[in-house]
């Protein structure tokens, strides 16, 4: 069974960025490979609007069976401020708290991020992971895309 990985949009941008953009094509390379199916979000739809438009249509060269779609609700919106709320993080970093939300919520395996300040950090991690815990949903795996290349596979350096 092929891991489920939510993405944010770094991600996504990652593949131009010159700091990130060979870690991140690798990455790709993955789900190009059918190895993982990435979950998307309407957020992530929303946030691309301003984007490059290389950026907005790389998505488009992967088939539609590469990817999950999940849908912002109400339960989702519920959870981020619940973050806030309990100090994971400043009211700022509400769009950040919203992936977050989306993905535990829908229980992928793990959310991938470039965001070092407010997603992919320990602190911040284990934050989420205690209101997740108190609000009845599971932990989140949270890594950065470099961490993910060999995520799953048995040959791992």
């Amino acid at each position: 069974m092929r891991q489920k990985i939510y993405i944010d949009t770094s991600v996504i941008g990652g593949y131009f960025d010159e700091e990130f953009k060979a870690v991140s094509r690798k990455f790709f390379k993955r789900l190009e490979q059918k190895e993982i199916i990435f979950v998307l979000s309407d957020l992530l739809n929303l946030e691309l609007i301003n984007a490059p438009r290389r950026v907005r249509e790389l998505l488009n060269k992967f088939p539609k069976n590469c990817f999950e779609y999940v849908i912002f609700t109400e339960e989702a919106a519920d959870l981020a401020d619940k973050y806030v709320t309990e100090g994971v993080v400043g009211k700022t970093s509400i769009e950040d708290c919203r992936h977050i939300a989306l993905a535990s919520i829908n229980r992928v395996n793990v959310l991938a991020s470039w965001n070092f300040k407010h997603i992919v950090n320990l602190e911040k991690i284990n934050g989420y992971n205690s209101v997740n815990i108190k609000s009845g949903y599971g932990i989140l795996e949270i890594r950065s895309p470099k961490e993910l290349i060999h995520y799953g596979n048995k040959e791992q350096d």
